[in-house]
């Protein structure tokens, strides 16, 4: 999610665990610790772009870190003595640890990936139940919050926490019938798909894109699904699946760390090539057009020589959101 989510998400539940006894210093620790975990963001390496794409919400995101993410988080407070007298130091840890995994298990909730069990397993989670930015969820965090702080009383944090759980919920709910509705349309292709994700749209739950592999082919649609369940469709199309075998010789020969492997990995194994530009192959999660496939990023092999063996293409910058298009598509128009 983004920062400003994970910021009043960490201090509501810093806020509503341990406000009582710490008074506005929770928040503030909460909020610290509810966006520390993207500090991976500074995990780099000039000779290997692929460094920085595999570190975040890597170790920094997993449950064996909370404990010392949060460390970090309140270490400011506990280097002075006052704060740590009378336990307040442990209060100070919990309401830390609380805010910390919040983020967590946000992140985990969103479609790109996160390493919730490091080191026991680089698995990255990602259940789709939420966009990656989404006003329905912050907003009432918030206005919770801020009021709460006025208030000097948890009633109004603990009421946008709800209203936040809630509207997840909602997208459990809608996450499941657009997959449904997933399933039903491979079948009236005669398709049986090897595997599937259903992905929400920034700042709604109505209208979901769709990855599903058959046939050696990724194939990407987008289901609107009406809060009532009806759904309307808008059929996309196709591209081969690009696995290890479908590196050209040139591409095999540079390919010494592994990096389609680790591409791959992040990608969840949708990777194709993208139409415009044959020589990158794109994570098809994530596209610049309703459209057709338009990658936002992906990795091109770099020419004999080259100080990296592959170039990270990221295209997030040229993202340019038509409101009204979007709002013609979550409207079902």
């Amino acid at each position: 999610m983004d920062p400003v989510s994970h910021a009043v998400l960490g201090a509501s539940v810093a806020h509503v665990a341990c406000g009582r006894r710490l008074g506005r210093t929770a928040a503030l620790a909460g909020l610290v610790a509810g966006v520390l975990p993207d500090a991976d963001v500074f995990i780099r390496s000039a000779a290997d772009p692929l460094v920085a794409v595999a570190a975040h919400r890597g170790f920094t995101h997993a449950f064996a870190f909370v404990p010392v993410g949060a460390l970090v988080a309140v270490l400011p407070w506990l280097l002075r003595p006052a704060a740590r007298a009378g336990g307040r130091g442990w209060t100070l840890w919990l309401a830390a640890v609380l805010a910390y995994l919040s983020h967590l298990l946000l992140d985990a909730a969103t479609s790109y990936g996160t390493q919730l069990l490091w080191p026991f397993s680089d698995h990255r989670a990602g259940w789709d139940w939420i966009a990656v930015v989404d006003p329905a969820f912050t907003l009432p965090l918030a206005a919770g919050l801020a009021w709460a702080l006025g208030r000097r009383s948890a009633a109004p944090a603990i009421a946008g926490l709800a209203l936040a759980l809630a509207y997840l919920g909602v997208g459990v709910v809608q996450h499941g019938r657009a997959e449904a509705a997933l399933r039903e349309l491979a079948a009236r292709r005669g398709h049986a798909p090897v595997r599937l994700e259903v992905m929400p749209t920034l700042a709604n739950q109505l209208v979901w894109r769709t990855l599903y592999e058959y046939g050696g082919r990724i194939h990407s649609d987008r289901v609107r699904v009406g809060w009532n369940g009806a759904v309307t469709l808008r059929e996309g199309w196709s591209l081969p699946l690009a696995g290890p075998g479908d590196l050209t010789a040139a591409e095999r020969a540079r390919d010494t760390r592994g990096s389609f492997a680790r591409f791959a990995w992040f990608s969840e194994q949708w990777v194709a090539r993208s139409p415009a530009d044959p020589t990158v192959l794109a994570d098809m999660r994530y596209s610049l057009s309703a459209e057709a496939f338009d990658p936002i990023w992906g990795i091109r092999f770099t020419p004999p020589g080259a100080s990296t063996e592959v170039e990270w293409i990221n295209r997030s910058r040229e993202r340019r959101i038509d409101l009204g298009g979007m709002w013609r598509e979550i409207a079902g128009q």
